[in-house]
């Protein structure tokens, strides 16, 4: 008899699960070591790193590798040491040591305690070099803090937990810091720690597997009230799109997720779990407008919200919400609200 440590997971259905969602899941689980190649995820948790917020990480990877029967997520640990030690009495040992350079698609910096005194000038430079890679980059708590230091957040979009925020005024007045959850620029993903990543990795494992199978790993935690990037004072998106639609809210948190570089409406729809066609009409029944419509609307309303908090330029305004150049986004910014780009920031 096997042990029930190693028998495969139940699934308990839940009472609003319809069967096209449960259809889409076997779907995913078909394509499960065919098709997808297994996602690779570096961890550098940095001495002093909150295991909250690692476990909020690293745990939602390994959830969806035990859902999803197969490695949809390699992890790979990296230490100055060999060994990082947490503020707790726990510590993660590393297969690899920073400094080396294995492929990877994303590498995380988790850090708590007080990053900005990271002063590992190998280890910073290490970071540099995984970005000249064309590695995506990401920052847990403290973790944006040290990415800035290493002088690889301008010119993008980011957060961090509230504790470290007034330290990134120091490092940089340039720095774009939002006060959200999570942030995902291009290349560069920030969030703020404590239960923050579980909904970060909740939008990685949705844009990558879809939303049927993102919120099954989600509640494998019992993580069932999803928040959105935005910030943790604004309503959810139920409340603020006044729908509970699986398929429209699982769009406008990725839309949300992709302000700088802007998904397709195939993308959309696949991460929807609908076809572009039904998510058009959708879209069109509850906001009278086309998805992409209401896509631009969105990086938009960003673009407004930095003319006036930020002192980009706007060229630079333009790029980081997924305008091809200064003229397109006047034109855009214009024609929604009836005046221009330097007009609204004046």
């Amino acid at each position: 008899m096997s042990s029930p440590l190693l028998a495969p997971p139940v699934f308990h259905w839940r009472v609003d699960l319809d069967f096209s969602e449960i259809d889409m899941y076997f779907h995913i689980m078909d394509k499960i070591g065919t098709d997808v190649r297994p996602f690779r995820i570096g961890i550098f948790p940095v001495p002093g790193f909150a295991l909250m917020s690692y476990a909020c990480t690293v745990e939602p990877l390994r959830a969806a590798n035990l859902l999803g029967h197969g490695t949809l997520y390699d992890v790979v640990h990296f230490a100055v040491d060999g060994l990082a030690e947490s503020s707790g009495a726990a510590s993660v040992s590393a297969e690899c040591r920073v400094g080396e350079t294995p492929d990877l698609d994303l590498l995380m910096v988790i850090a708590g305690g007080d990053p900005a005194s990271f002063d590992d000038a190998a280890a910073l430079n290490w970071l540099q070099r995984v970005a000249r890679r064309g590695v995506q980059l990401g920052g847990v708590s403290g973790g944006p803090v040290i990415l800035a230091k290493a002088g690889l957040m301008e010119g993008r979009r980011m957060t961090v937990h509230w504790e470290h925020a007034p330290v990134l005024a120091e490092i940089s007045p340039a720095l774009i810091v939002e006060r959200r959850l999570y942030v995902i620029d291009r290349d560069r993903v920030t969030c703020g720690g404590g239960t923050a990543p579980l909904d970060l990795m909740h939008a990685l494992i949705s844009e990558h597997h879809g939303g049927v199978f993102a919120r099954l790993v989600s509640d494998w935690f019992l993580h069932t009230d999803i928040r959105a990037s935005a910030d943790p004072q604004r309503a959810g998106l139920v409340e603020r799109l006044g729908t509970s639609s699986p398929p429209i809210i699982d769009a406008v948190a990725a839309m949300e997720d992709h302000v700088a570089d802007p998904l397709t409406l195939p993308q959309l729809a696949a991460i929807a779990g609908v076809s572009p066609r039904q998510l058009n009409r959708l879209f069109r029944d509850r906001f009278g407008q086309s998805t992409m419509s209401y896509y631009r609307s969105v990086r938009l309303d960003v673009a407004r919200h930095l003319l006036g908090s930020s002192p980009l330029p706007l060229t630079d305004i333009a790029l980081v919400t997924g305008f091809a150049g200064s003229a397109h986004f006047s034109r855009a910014f214009s024609a929604q609200y009836g005046l221009s780009p330097s007009r609204a920031r004046s």
